[in-house]
């Protein structure tokens, strides 16, 4: 059954209001935070903390919300599916990086001082 125009532009309002509703919470937490200066610390960032779950909350019942979340989901089964390297092949694999990023340090100099008593031999200057 195909979804009318007016279905999609109402829910599509929905979203867009969810959203300011979300953003909104968000700012109450954060207002919160300030107002609440001369409170316990903990409870100016439980202020902070509720306000961006319940944004969050809001946020999830949006289309969006829900691409979001699918996204997240599918990221996180993709990481459980990668191959970790081992203890010895990071060590490895670092030392490596070190050693090549030293040659290239040395390397760099060498020709760098190289280049400097080249100019200087040319501009008739001496050390």
């Amino acid at each position: 059954m195909p979804v009318s125009k007016v279905e999609t532009d109402s829910s599509y309002m929905a979203d867009k209001i969810k959203l300011l509703v979300a953003f909104m919470l968000v700012a109450a937490g954060v207002a919160g935070f300030y107002a609440l200066q001369n409170s316990a610390e903990v409870l100016r960032v439980l202020s902070v903390l509720l306000g961006v779950m319940l944004a969050a909350g809001v946020f999830w019942t949006t289309a969006s919300g829900k691409l979001f979340f699918s996204f997240a989901s599918d990221s996180v089964a993709e990481a459980k599916r990668v191959v970790w390297p081992s203890r010895k092949e990071t060590i490895q694999t670092t030392a490596v990086v070190v050693l090549f990023a030293v040659v290239m340090a040395l390397f760099l100099w060498a020709v760098d001082a190289s280049l400097m008593v080249i100019v200087n031999k040319l501009m008739g200057r001496s050390e």
